[in-house]
């Protein structure tokens, strides 16, 4: 159950015969609900960066000087968005991956331990809210260290999944491997299963992410503008898949993040994505860690013991 090809670009993937992914209670379509937690962990002068963040097109640029309109709309994930995506989770009794950035965690500690108690896992995007492309690899091993240490220390247990914002470096896989206690990846965005890759001798899961059944288009022009364009791309998506899954099952990640989907005028287009899987049946709504260890038994590997 490996994808095709070696350190290069695969073109060809599973091609026309995907694999069986057997998925729990003979379900057609694994779905993964991704909450990155960002807030704290972007570009801010006020917590002693270079320059504050710029990702907000809407928001003019404050340049050497703290900016309090930057810093409050990311503020605003933690304060208030965070509380009414997890009552929904809670409402239709489904874990998510909160893909964390560690000084995100660091901040905001309180965060990592109710996600933790309400059994969602704790996967790592980084320390910063940052690219890996470009970064020198000693700078880049000691951040993974220091990533893992943080939220170790904040949640009480360590990361086994990894994200980095947009491009990695070269090296990323090849370091999360080296570490030791990651079991798996999301950098990469080709595929609608996981796959195992070869690094430094050892299999290692890749579960792919998604930009398209993604909050982030409300962001972009041309994007998500209404609740309900968010709710029906995603269901529209479900629907593919889950007709696919009756000759061959896949995976779909649904990424979220605290400060878009949480605001009241967007909120409800998760409640019907969740609502719409519940009434759907045969959907298996999982942890990456959870799909990342089924992926490595159904590939006949042993269990998974890099947790150190």
């Amino acid at each position: 159950m490996s994808a095709h090809g070696g350190q290069g670009r695969d073109l060809r993937g599973y091609g026309d015969r995907p694999p069986d992914p057997h998925w729990p209670a003979d379900a057609r379509l694994a779905v993964s609900f991704v909450v990155n937690v960002e807030e704290g962990a972007e570009l801010s002068v006020s917590l002693g960066d270079e320059r504050n963040e710029a990702v907000y097109e809407i928001v003019e640029e404050v340049a050497g000087a703290p900016d309090p309109c930057k810093d409050t709309h990311f503020d605003y994930g933690t304060r208030a968005g965070y509380w009414r995506i997890m009552e929904l989770f809670d409402r239709y009794s489904m874990p998510a991956t909160m893909n964390c950035c560690a000084r995100a965690l660091t901040l905001s500690p309180w965060l990592a331990q109710d996600a933790v108690e309400r059994g969602h896992e704790i996967a790592c995007h980084s320390y910063r809210w940052e690219r890996h492309a470009g970064m020198a690899e000693d700078h880049e091993r000691a951040v993974i260290d220091r990533c893992v240490a943080e939220i170790r220390a904040a949640a009480g247990v360590r990361p086994l999944g990894w994200h980095t914002r947009s491009a990695p470096s070269p090296n990323t896989r090849r370091l999360l491997v080296e570490e030791g206690g990651f079991l798996y990846d999301s950098d990469a965005y080709n595929d609608d299963l996981p796959y195992l890759t070869e690094v430094a001798g050892r299999p290692h899961v890749v579960l792919p992410y998604a930009f398209d059944t993604n909050d982030m288009r409300f962001q972009r022009q041309g994007g998500f503008t209404h609740a309900d364009d968010f709710a029906r791309y995603c269901t529209d998506a479900i629907d593919w898949l889950w007709e696919e899954g009756g000759r061959a099952p896949k995976m779909l990640s649904i990424g979220l993040h605290l400060r878009i989907v949480g605001r009241p005028g967007r909120i409800a287009g998760l409640d019907k994505v969740l609502a719409h899987i519940a009434a759907k049946g045969q959907v298996w709504v999982a942890r990456r860690d959870r799909i990342a260890r089924h992926w490595r038994e159904v590939a006949g590997l042993p269990g998974w013991t890099g947790e150190r």
